[in-house]
């Protein structure tokens, strides 16, 4: 299992909301959360598909948001 770090402007649990849609519909994806009370608005992806991070970016775009890769500690 791999887990993928994403910076996002995702605030608040509404914005959570507009993006599970997106974010659902990933299949390479067992599991997500995004952490609103950080300062990076951390998104956090569980995937056995590390590939799958610019799938991940995308789908935040398309709900209005951003989504920026961070690296890997």
């Amino acid at each position: 299992m791999e887990t993928l770090n994403f910076k996002t402007d995702i605030k608040c649990g509404g914005c959570v909301a507009a993006v599970t849609p997106y974010l659902n519909d990933i299949e390479q994806l067992d599991g997500w959360n995004v952490d609103t009370n950080s300062p990076d608005k951390i998104l956090t992806v569980q995937t056995t598909d590390n590939r799958v991070g610019d799938t991940v970016r995308k789908a935040v775009e398309r709900a209005g948001y951003k989504a920026e890769p961070m690296p890997r500690p």
